[in-house]
């Protein structure tokens, strides 16, 4: 059979043999030059031109929306559909239809997404602060610019800014916005770039050009005694802080904790929350409370209700007969989202190149680009101004001896020489000759010659005024004051979040977590099954119900407000209080720790800890002979963190794990049957949770702890013979009698 002929230049079909040139090398690249080449393009792509505002406050993508607006007559004009707007958008903006409508609808009035909203809002845009309430499609809504966008491109056809090609180079751009008042600060922003991020939060108009044009006048003002604390869109109560205002007027970084507004109605008895903080949601908020009463930490509501409207946030929760308002919305600010905090990093792309400023440097950035805005557009005036005025400088010519350039004109034969014999009799320039030129016979009378005459002893006037201006930094101050001041009393609000200089004192947040207090019966078996049953409960039921093979390892008689923390096998432990589960009964199982707290795959609880106060120790024995013995306090959190990582050592395998209220006597015993009796005192307290402690048993090659218990839980014939005054130590071999006791505690 002849060999069949490889194809190397047409399709190769199925069952082909095919000659694949260098198949089976391997290339090797540097990664410096795979980063150089692919990812770093990409991360500065994201950084200058899509994720960070820059300093008119605006990204790239709101910028070119705005500017397609602004374009379209929707300024002064009526609204139009939004889809038309979104489609005008795509000859500066590459990106999808759905992308460009968003970033509209969150500027939009409706939305209640910026305090100072730049887009005038017909339809449903949907609400900042509702997860589920979607904004209607673009076919359905109309917009239109809002009245305050006059003050972002009132200058923009007097070279204030530069203009860039669009991506296809069909058209033209503005680089930024001559904003005439500094919107970088009178709106939120968030932005999440490569590598970094950007989110800033919003202040009151009003407040913000008063501050910004007190700092013109002094470098030195006080900030915060004209700008205390920002403004949000959804208002609430700002907790002030000043260091941490300070921290973010020096430093642009800092955090602002902000609380929801409320009142109670009595004649419904019944809870009115009207204002969230901005970093949540009335889903968000609901699903939370709900969690909690689901958990019996919250039992004083009876009923919860979504009640926005036409006229605004309203979250109304019934209470039940009795109760106190005060105490529940203490309880719930500390547990849920209604009190957040709003983290504040003020990244800014300044000349191109991203910064984080504060208040004051960002002020300052914002002063030094409008007084160049300023200047241009003086510039571009006088130079407008000073081409009129030599056009009517050759008219005045020309006016002096009206007859002799009619004559001039009469006595041309081609037209073309019209404009050069003027200038030959007159000694003009070719542009005032073709100005004087284009005059109608109707203008020459007296009334124009006067008015043009009047004209030019005005244009000489208003020139000087420019050419000073310019040579004048503080006059170019003083003009940007003033506008600050005109958008103030045009635009001007007052504040929508309160602020709060003085908080709850921290006994009342204490007094509003308590929880119910009376006695109950704790279990915890092997298999990770937890009980909580009142003593009244446990009299009147029989038998404990446990898995089959499970057994009890845990009980104890406590209380319902008593801290748990469940120590896991992944070297974890997790914190939750009794009261976190629901009264039980022997009858039934009980609830699963690791599926009730939420542990990793593969995770067991292995020991359970009750404490009021975090006082004593944790005992950790290693197999290796090694007992670390850790203060409880340092498990103890501020926060209310439920998980606690590294909570002990992973480095070897452990024996044992007890917790000592006290100290006491301990019984070690090892695989080699030795025993030995050692005062926790002995062991010396380690402030690192995960340090292995010190040698306290000598063993010997192959030997292990086998089992540790209290000492006080032990009968011993004579225990001076096992007790250790030095460690480490061997300890001393079981007696025949103590060995019996072994035997017996072990079945």
């Amino acid at each position: 059979m002849a060999k069949k002929k490889k194809n190397t230049t047409a399709r190769p079909q199925l069952g082909d043999d095919v000659e694949i040139l260098s198949a089976g090398e391997v290339l090797e690249t540097p990664i410096t030059r795979t980063l150089e080449s692919n990812y770093m393009p990409y991360a500065m792509s994201v950084i200058v031109s899509r994720a960070l505002p820059e300093i008119d406050g605006f990204k790239p993508a709101h910028r070119k929306l705005l500017y397609t607006m602004y374009q379209m007559g929707l300024l002064k004009g009526a609204r139009t559909k939004s889809a038309n707007i979104v489609g005008s958008t795509m000859h500066l903006n590459p990106h999808g239809d759905a992308a460009i409508y968003e970033t509209m609808v969150r500027m939009g009035r409706g939305n209640e997404s910026l305090l100072v909203p730049y887009v005038d809002s017909k339809g449903n845009f949907g609400k900042a602060y509702s997860r589920d309430m979607a904004y209607a499609a673009s076919r359905y809504t109309e917009a239109r610019l809002e009245p305050v966008c006059a003050e972002l491109f009132g200058d923009i056809d007097k070279d204030t800014v530069d203009f860039v090609p669009n991506y296809d180079a069909t058209t033209t751009e503005p680089t930024l916005l001559p904003v005439t008042f500094p919107t970088i600060l009178a709106n939120n922003t968030l932005g999440i770039a490569v590598g970094m991020a950007s989110n800033i939060c919003s202040f009151n108009l009003t407040q913000l050009c008063a501050t910004t044009a007190a700092l013109i006048k002094d470098p030195d003002h006080d900030i915060l005694s004209t700008l205390p604390a920002p403004d949000f869109v959804g208002g609430g109560s700002v907790l002030y802080n000043e260091e941490e205002m300070k921290k973010i007027i020096n430093t642009g970084r800092g955090s602002v904790r902000v609380r929801a507004r409320w009142e109670y109605v009595k004649e419904g008895n019944m809870i009115e929350i009207t204002q969230i903080p901005p970093t949540t949601t009335v889903e968000a908020i609901m699903d939370k409370i709900s969690e909690l009463v689901k958990a019996g930490r919250v039992r004083e509501i009876s009923d919860m209700r979504d009640e926005t409207d036409l006229n605004g946030l309203k979250l109304t929760l019934d209470l039940k007969r009795g109760q106190d308002p005060d105490k529940l919305m203490a309880k719930l600010l500390r547990a849920t989202p209604l009190e957040d905090s709003f983290s504040c990093n003020f990244n800014i792309l300044v000349g191109g190149s991203p910064r984080v400023m504060g208040v004051r440097e960002i002020l300052n950035e914002w002063t030094a680009f409008r007084m160049e805005c300023v200047r241009r557009r003086t510039w571009h005036e006088l130079q407008g101004k000073e081409k009129r005025l030599h056009l009517l400088e050759g008219l005045a010519a020309i006016l002096l001896d009206i007859d002799k350039a009619i004559r001039i004109v009469r006595e041309t034969e081609e037209e073309a020489e019209v404009v050069p014999n003027l200038m030959i009799g007159f000694g003009i320039d070719e542009a005032q000759a073709e100005y004087v030129a284009e005059i109608k016979l109707r203008h020459l009378n007296r009334e124009y010659i006067l008015k043009r005459t009047a004209e030019i002893d005005q244009l000489r006037q208003e020139i000087e005024k420019l050419k000073a201006i310019l040579n004048s930094p503080a006059r170019i101050r003083r003009i940007i004051v003033s506008e600050l001041e005109a958008v103030a009393k045009k635009y001007g609000q007052p504040r929508r979040s309160q602020i709060l200089y003085e908080e709850p004192a921290a006994a009342e947040d204490e007094e509003a977590d308590a929880m119910p207090d009376y006695p109950v019966n704790v279990f915890f078996t092997r298999e990770g099954y937890f009980k909580k049953i009142t003593p009244q409960s446990l009299r009147m039921s029989g038998e404990q119900k446990l898995k089959e093979g499970d057994e009890v390892v845990y009980h104890a008689e406590t209380k319902n407000d008593v801290h748990m923390l469940f120590f896991t096998n992944h070297q974890q432990v997790y914190k939750c209080r009794a009261g976190d589960f629901e009264d039980s009964k022997a009858s039934v199982l009980g609830e699963y720790i690791p599926a009730r707290l939420g542990m990793e795959e593969g995770e067991q609880p292995i020991y359970l800890v009750l404490t009021q106060d975090y006082s004593g120790h944790m005992l950790f024995v290693y197999e290796s002979g090694k007992c670390a013995k850790i203060p409880l306090e340092g498990y103890a959190t501020k926060t209310n963190r439920k998980k606690l990582v590294n909570a002990f050592s992973a480095k070897e395998p452990l024996a044992a794990i007890l917790d000592l209220p006290a100290e006491e006597e301990l019984a070690i015993q090892t695989s080699a049957g030795r025993l030995l009796l050692v005062h926790s005192a002995q062991i010396p307290a380690k402030q690192t949770k995960t340090t292995q402690g010190v040698a306290v048993v000598t063993l010997k090659k192959n030997q292990s702890i086998r089992r540790v218990r209290r000492a006080c839980a032990m009968e011993l014939a004579n225990p001076h013979r096992y007790r250790v005054r030095t460690l480490p130590a061997a300890g001393a071999l079981l007696r025949s009698e103590d060995l019996a006791e072994q035997t017996t505690l072990g079945e």
